[in-house]
């Protein structure tokens, strides 16, 4: 399969070091001209107990053009990106092209759907951790499954195409009957932990450890699932703070992307993470005190960017 993967940020570079070690056709899309370089000098190299992954990666391109038309197109940029993405990466999108993000908050559909038919676009999300150390270096902190779904029902079998090549390459997938629902659980669980990871600099287990950060993270949880309600969803997890909680447990030594970002001085996504649930709550009439102020705050350190 020929596949693109836009974004060499570390999901990127980890699902492009797996692809490609499985055979796959694999072209790297950045839009950083330096990291381009990097990564098609060193390649990809991803770090893990036991024994790492090494994967040349020559085609790795600031320039869409030259990658010719996919048959699978990743989206892996920062939510804020994704309307820029997709249109620089129309020359590499036919009718035959899959297109899939598995990008962090919600908005992302929407703004792939302005150029690509429903009937081509696949939404997902990953419980796959990593974090880069570098050009092109990731470590990868852990394996977690992979849920993949159709947004209009011509597309399951593009799912499933999916879901058997990425098994293939040894990253757990299933597909989703309601991708929706998957979506909003991966939400409120990043709505309850990237925020105060961020704004206290701590790793995740500590959100889910220390009482006063824990009841925080309750609060915003609980807002965001009044909402899921509201709008009529049924989530896969009946309790979804029990989720977040299992989440911190699970991930607890993991620095969250949207710590890294701030480490990084770069825009974090807190707009399609808190700021999506405190703008839903506006639109419902629901208030959501604590993930307004986190998105504010998050804001408040000078790294998310313009509203």
């Amino acid at each position: 399969m020929k596949i693109v993967i836009v974004g060499a940020g570390a999901m990127g570079c980890l699902f492009a070091g797996l692809l490609a070690r499985a055979g796959h056709e694999l072209i790297l899309f950045d839009k950083n001209p330096d990291r381009v370089h990097a990564i098609r000098c060193s390649g990809i190299n991803i770090e893990q107990d036991g024994g790492g992954i090494q994967a040349p990666m020559a085609a790795v391109y600031s320039d869409i053009a030259p990658a010719g038309t996919a048959d699978l197109l990743l989206l892996l940029v920062k939510a804020y990106d994704t309307g820029h993405a997709v249109q620089a990466c129309l020359p590499a999108i036919g009718p035959a092209t899959t297109v899939l993000t598995l990008q962090n908050g919600l908005g992302n559909i929407e703004a792939i759907s302005r150029c690509v038919p429903l009937s081509q676009i696949l939404a997902g999300t990953t419980a796959q951790g990593a974090t880069l150390l570098g050009h092109g270096r990731v470590r990868y902190a852990g394996q977690g499954e992979t849920v993949l779904g159709a947004l209009a029902p011509e597309a399951i079998s593009r799912a499933e195409a999916v879901r058997d090549v990425f098994r293939n390459c040894g990253i757990p997938t299933v597909v989703a009957s309601h991708i929706t629902a998957a979506l909003w659980t991966k939400l409120l669980v990043n709505a309850g932990i990237n925020a105060l990871t961020a704004i206290l600099q701590i790793q995740n287990g500590i959100v889910g450890s220390q009482e006063q950060v824990h009841a925080v993270m309750r609060r915003a949880v609980l807002e965001g699932a009044e909402i899921v309600a509201r709008l009529g969803i049924e989530l896969p997890y009946p309790d979804p703070l029990a989720r977040t909680e299992d989440v911190c447990r699970a991930t607890g030594a993991n620095i969250s992307s949207m710590l890294q970002d701030i480490r990084a001085g770069r825009r974090t996504e807190i707009d399609s993470i808190n700021g999506m649930i405190a703008s839903h709550g506006r639109q419902l009439g629901i208030a959501t005190p604590v993930n307004s102020l986190l998105t504010c705050l998050v804001k408040s350190m000078g790294f998310s960017g313009a509203s």
